[in-house]
């Protein structure tokens, strides 16, 4: 049964504060009104299943961390420009410099919006660590920089710093919004990969009650974090995807997965070992939903905090028999004949 493709905000509401059932199947058209009449029998007997509908404080801060993410994501895109605009005039500061937003960096742009187009003057804005490439930045600033670039570059700049102040502001808001959830922030915050902004965006996108989700896998399917399994006549089809669900929780899961695997802990190593495995995409999913089933145990329980099992968990988890036969293996594949002999 083909779903609506529109419902009115106000129609959202009505649904959010008389009902709490899902009813994402019903189609109001006039063919269709046995079908009507039988949702309505289901619902009357409670035979529908309930739907995730969050309270209105954390519907309110789901708002404000949603407007924050789309925000942070026009600042990178306006920097973006800002860089691509430096390119065209053959300002190649990007090449010297790691991070052109830094104080050097602004320090440098706000010359060249101010009229400054000498090489060595700009140079000699560097600060700390850039003034070790004064020859390098010099060579950078020898470019057709002119005042259509000026001009553009300052409209660019102002948008920026607007956007940053917006962001400030959001970020105040957001902390306040967090009061009542300050120890689910502090529990979340512990897991690798995760910040008190991306606690606050799980909180936000899942809230805290967890009976809404019976165990971690309801969480992870909800979430699209589960591999789908598509079987038809005992063959399966597919690629085992995940699907598409919230992307706002799956950027930040996948943005707390990256960062989970550059460190020396559980999921960072699990991230590894996937990798090498699968490739850095399911890793990166992999380790999303092993995130997401570690929050769901830390929000079922509030008296539970995380654990790392250690980096070494999977090592020490294998006998020594095995772990011999594996290396010895490694060994022989490189063509190399492996004799033991015990140490004294």
């Amino acid at each position: 049964m083909p779903r609506p493709r529109f419902v009115p905000p106000p129609a959202i509401r009505a649904l959010r504060d008389l009902t709490r059932y899902r009813v994402d199947l019903l189609a109001v058209r006039t063919a269709e009104k046995q079908r009507v009449v039988w949702l309505a029998k289901v619902a009357e007997r409670q035979m529908i299943r309930p739907s995730f509908v969050p309270t209105a404080e954390i519907r309110r801060l789901r708002d404000l961390t949603r407007y924050r993410i789309d925000l942070v994501t026009t600042r990178a895109a306006e920097k973006n420009r800002v860089e691509k605009l430096l390119e065209d005039a053959q300002i190649k500061l990007s090449v010297v410099a790691s991070d052109i937003f830094g104080a050097s960096g602004r320090d440098m742009m706000a010359a060249l919006v101010a009229g400054e187009r000498d090489p060595k003057s700009l140079a000699a804005l560097a600060r700390r660590r850039l003034k070790a490439k004064i020859g390098a930045l010099e060579e950078a600033f020898t470019g057709h920089f002119t005042d259509h670039h000026a001009f553009l570059l300052a409209k660019m700049l102002t948008r920026i710093d607007a956007l940053a102040a917006d962001i400030a502001e959001l970020d105040a808001r957001i902390e306040e919004l967090l009061g009542p959830f300050a120890p689910a922030v502090a529990r979340l915050d512990a897991i690798p990969g995760i910040g008190p902004t991306a606690a606050a965006v799980i909180i936000a996108e899942v809230g805290v009650d967890m009976t809404r989700f019976p165990t971690p896998a309801h969480l992870s399917s909800w979430a699209r974090f589960a591999p789908g399994v598509k079987e038809s006549a005992g063959k399966k089809k597919g690629t085992g995807s995940t699907g598409h669900g919230n992307r706002y929780l799956a950027r930040i899961l996948g943005e707390a997965a990256i960062g989970a695997g550059r460190t020396q802990t559980f999921l960072g190593e699990r991230y590894r070992r996937l990798a090498r495995r699968r490739g850095p995409k399911k890793a990166l999913v992999a380790v999303g939903r092993s995130i997401l089933t570690i929050v769901w145990h830390l929000l079922a329980h509030p008296d539970a905090d995380f654990r790392d099992l250690g980096a070494d968990f999977h090592a020490n988890r294998l006998g020594v028999e095995r772990r011999k036969r594996e290396h010895i293996r490694h060994l022989e594949a490189l063509g190399y004949k492996v004799t033991l002999e015990p140490a004294a």
